[in-house]
């Protein structure tokens, strides 16, 4: 019961917090990660691991350094995901593995071009790989010794939607989702045949991604919570439907999971059935 209301009250918004990891994580592979020499790039904002091919991305520097990395990251994911499966055991068996990353960098100041900024407000989706109308579920650990990871939060993805997706161009995107191409990718889908092209959905969350973050009277004039998270600690949060920037802080280890509709226990509050509702009609 406990883990249906904790899966319940994250579909819902909330974010689950712990005060230390609550899987393994040890002490000398959080040192080894944080006294590395970490170069800033406009071109990668992480170093990021792909536990399905179990491949590092991101790295440059010796082949000893690289392979520690790659041990401590695939520990990690790991890790993570026997918790996740156990503490949020109705997605157990259910949940897709997507990658996982490890932040070196300070948040405040960096120089990135507006889109890729992680200090203004959005809602996660993922231009590489579209989810179908599944929910991106992601944990947070910040692994530095002294600095607090300061977030901000805006409204959950209902209200979100209610005041700004329509303004952000919705109706396209309704218009998409009724057309016979969009009606084909679905019945690919269904009987589990591969489909390449994005479903209205996804292409719709990729330009709310971009355009909340272009829209200066949302990131300034909507009301925000301010969120710290102490050194050790770890959260877990729907980053798809809880806007959010991270205004400072470095050192963080994260990794993402894609929970399918049919394994949500508050569809309702999912993005794409918010998005469905206004458009009367399927996007995904």
């Amino acid at each position: 019961m406990r883990a249906r209301q904790c899966c319940e009250a994250l579909e819902q918004g909330a974010i689950l917090f712990f005060a230390r990891p609550p899987f393994p994580l040890p002490e000398d592979d959080r040192e080894f990660l944080i006294g590395q020499r970490h170069m800033d790039s406009r071109l990668h904002k992480n170093i990021s691991y792909r536990p399905g091919e179990d491949v590092l991305r991101g790295f440059s520097d010796s082949q000893e350094s690289e392979d520690r990395i790659h041990q401590i990251m695939r520990a990690y994911s790991q890790a993570v995901t026997g918790f996740v499966s156990r503490f949020l055991s109705p997605y157990a068996g259910k949940l897709q593995l997507d990658y996982a990353s490890f932040r070196p960098l300070e948040e405040q100041g960096r120089d990135l071009p507006l889109h890729k900024r992680n200090d203004l407000l959005h809602v996660d989706a993922f231009p590489s790989r579209p989810t179908r109308g599944g929910r991106i579920l992601r944990v947070f650990t910040n692994i530095s010794p002294s600095q607090e990871r300061i977030w901000l939060t805006g409204e959950r993805f209902p209200a979100l939607a209610q005041h700004y997706a329509l303004q952000a161009g919705l109706g396209k995107f309704c218009r998409d989702g009724s057309s016979l191409r969009a009606r084909l990718a679905r019945l690919l889908h269904a009987a589990r045949l591969p489909v390449a092209e994005r479903t209205p959905y996804d292409k719709f969350m990729l330009h709310f991604h971009d355009w909340l973050k272009e829209n200066s009277h949302f990131q300034s004039g909507t009301e925000k919570t301010r969120v710290a998270f102490p050194p050790l600690a770890t959260w877990l949060v729907f980053t798809d439907g809880v806007p959010h920037a991270a205004l400072s802080g470095r050192f963080a280890l994260e990794q993402t999971f894609i929970i399918p509709p049919s394994a949500l226990t508050a569809p309702k509050y999912a993005p794409v059935q918010v998005l469905e509702n206004l458009c009367g009609r399927p996007l995904a």
